[in-house]
């Protein structure tokens, strides 16, 4: 009894150091926190009856999703998975989890992120981090050399979860790729015009995708006089300028790895600078880069980009960005990632990224480290950050105050009187059987108010009423729900009527 007393003291203290931060507004991940804690306290008191007592919360770092949310998923969804198809993608899937050794060593510093299974059937496992490496091994196990696919599906980080920023443990990545051996550009071009075509679609806001190419990176790097062993780790430095201030970064490159200050600097004087087309040929000019030959590959190669993205008329949502680093250690040639602006507030200052949407690049190695024969199968793709996207959405629908319909039912099979369930049991079936979707009131004898009120508050459009004079003349009353207009149908005219006005094809999948 001592313990369990000294148990219930640990809760109450708990519980008011909670509701404590709670009032003095901390932030939501260290409420997440110590809720956490307080829930695993009281799960150790159990009930005194010897029941099991279930902490009810979805573990760190993942959510539940309501039906109002999954309708906007999917409104989402279909804006990108069309703009896929118009481009001519194939859909593929691949196991959740991989052999482990199919993972390890693809993705840099980012490789502790990775979640590790527990030894099953003699296989060391873990869950996969992204969609790509998936798919190159794919590529080699299938000996494909030429496929246009994409890839919706849930991939999984071992990372600090900050749910109030949209960072989680589990989250859907919507991939899109093009392997095999082209022409230069002409797909890594493609790619930039499917981000720029669903980001507009979506209409979350101005965006701009960054470009730069790994190259001109690794360029760079060796003519600054950054030692080859340290070329990743700085890399991944790099890749923070779009959060924290150049001071920082040089901090991080000179305290915490090792370059020499003269150095970092001479890496600054370039990772500041970004621009177009105009930039590229300014640096194939610079007296240290143009003696490189990675980096003039890398420049010439966006340079013909920045041609092919001029025909698809999106040269002004691009910018090179020579701060651009990407992380990951599989890209090899262009990479490109696409912000939202927050536009600016006063004349003459320019607009601020204030979060990646979208991502890729090129990686023409990947496929040949799978493969038994080290063949290589170029690639280039790019990743919607959807979990983003669904939040911005959600929001602007929040401020708008716009309702969501939850369901797509066309109309609503509805009786005027008593003792006709079995006419609309018929009906529904008639109408479902025709690809129609609809519903009725789980009610033997529900009244037309109730009726006509769960259209309204559901968002059903029509409603298909039956009475008795209705059957006795072969005709069913069709009501709108927004305008309340009746007419009598046919029944036989009712799923073409019942179509025509729902806007629905005669033939739907």
């Amino acid at each position: 009894m001592a313990d369990r007393a000294a148990l219930e003291e640990l809760v109450r203290l708990q519980g008011e150091h909670v509701r404590g931060l709670k009032q003095q507004k901390a932030s939501a991940d260290q409420i997440e926190e110590e809720v956490a804690k307080l829930l695993k306290l009281k799960a150790q008191l159990g009930h005194d009856e010897g029941k099991q007592k279930f902490v009810l919360k979805t573990p760190k770092g993942t959510r539940d999703y309501s039906p109002r949310q999954m309708a906007v998923r999917e409104k989402v969804f279909d804006v990108i998975i069309c703009c896929f198809k118009r481009h001519g993608a194939e859909v593929i899937d691949t196991p959740v989890f991989e052999l482990k050794e199919t993972l390890t060593g693809k993705y840099g510093e980012d490789s502790k992120l990775i979640y590790d299974l527990k030894d099953q059937g003699g296989e060391l496992l873990s869950l996969r981090y992204d969609l790509t490496v998936p798919f190159a091994r794919y590529l080699a196990m299938n000996k494909l050399t030429n496929i246009k696919r994409y890839h919706i599906a849930k991939v999984y980080r071992r990372d600090n979860p900050a749910m109030t920023r949209g960072r989680y443990r589990e989250f859907y990545q919507c991939d899109f790729d093009i392997a095999g051996q082209f022409d230069p550009m002409i797909p890594d071009a493609e790619c930039l015009k499917i981000m720029c075509e669903i980001l507009s679609s979506l209409q979350i806001g101005n965006f701009l995708v960054k470009v730069n190419d790994r190259r001109i990176l690794d360029g760079m790097f060796a003519v600054c006089g950054v030692p080859d062993s340290k070329f990743r780790t700085i890399c991944s430095s790099v890749d923070k300028l779009d959060k924290v201030s150049w001071e920082e970064v040089k901090n991080e490159m000179v305290g915490e790895k090792g370059l020499a200050p003269e150095v970092a600097d001479r890496i600054g004087d370039y990772v500041q600078q970004h621009g177009g087309v105009c930039l590229v040929e300014q640096l194939l000019q610079d007296p240290k880069l143009s003696q490189n030959k990675q980096a003039v590959e890398g420049l010439g190669d966006l340079k013909l980009l920045f041609e092919y993205l001029t025909l698809f008329g999106i040269d002004d949502k691009i910018s090179f960005d020579l701060s651009l680093a990407r992380g990951l250690d599989y890209y090899t040639g262009v990479i490109y990632e696409a912000v939202l602006l927050q536009m600016p507030t006063e004349a003459g200052e320019e607009p601020l990224g204030v979060g990646s949407v979208a991502a890729g690049g090129r990686y023409d190695g990947l496929v040949g480290m799978f493969d038994p024969k080290g063949r290589k199968v170029p690639c280039v793709g790019l990743s919607i950050g959807v979990e983003r996207i669904f939040s911005i959405v959600e929001q602007r629908l929040e401020a708008l105050e716009e309702k969501v319909r939850t369901t797509e039912t066309q109309v609503l099979v509805a009786s005027a009187q008593k003792k006709l369930l079995e006419e609309r049991l018929k009906l529904v079936s008639e109408l479902w059987d025709a690809g129609i979707k609809a519903e009725l009131l789980y009610k033997k004898n529900p009244k037309l108010l109730n009726q006509l009120q769960y259209c309204e508050e559901t968002g059903i459009p029509l409603v298909a009423i039956i009475g008795e004079q209705e059957l006795k003349d072969g005709v069913i009353k069709l009501r709108s729900v927004a305008s309340r207009e009746e007419v009598d149908v046919r029944r036989e005219d009712l799923v073409e009527e019942i179509r025509r006005r729902t806007n629905q094809p005669l033939y739907v999948c």
